[in-house]
């Protein structure tokens, strides 16, 4: 498991925006840390809908809401405000560095653009997201989301296609309230 493989280094170096650790934040409540595909992503769009619905049961549980992207800052923050996503915390990660570190790969043919993801495209766009040609960011990344707490990691979801729709009131329920 992926998850397994990630050492308290990796969490000690991975520093947000606002110039903290994910190893100090995980020490002040728990984590959700969430890579997000390209910034034109049909899925990269539900994804930010989903976890913006999600936003006051996050906050119930004392979850911080971290997302890791490929964007500049300036780019995100105004990609983030169109779904009241700010302020928290982001890294950006142009390079796909801290991408890598999590184990998260380029996906293959299949896991861009397979049937499956195309029917699960259709079915993301008939529920209002679109697809957009302005792509910011690594276009074959896969995207990954990990629940971090006191230093470890706890839970996390790998994406198998881009399409795969992770189930965060699970990932989310070990958390105390």
């Amino acid at each position: 498991m992926i998850a397994e493989t990630i050492n308290s280094q990796v969490l000690q170096q991975t520093i947000t925006t606002q110039g903290i650790s994910l190893h100090d934040l995980s020490k002040e409540s728990p984590v959700l840390l969430v890579f997000l595909r390209h910034f034109g992503c049909i899925f990269c769009k539900e994804a930010l809908n989903d976890l913006s619905s999600k936003k006051s049961q996050l906050e119930m549980k004392g979850i911080k809401l971290v997302f890791a992207h490929m964007a500049t800052e300036e780019q995100a923050d105004e990609y983030f405000s169109q779904y009241d996503l700010n302020p928290f915390y982001t890294i950006s990660d142009p390079e796909c560095q801290v991408y890598n570190d999590f184990g998260l790969v380029k996906g293959n043919f299949g896991q861009l653009f397979g049937l499956t993801v195309m029917i699960r495209g259709i079915q993301a766009n008939m529920n209002g997201n679109s697809f957009s040609l302005q792509q910011i960011g690594d276009g074959f990344q896969m995207p990954g989301i990990f629940l971090i707490n006191q230093g470890q990691i706890e839970e996390s979801f790998i994406h198998s296609r881009v399409s795969d729709k992770p189930d965060y009131d699970s990932l989310i329920s070990c958390c105390a309230a």
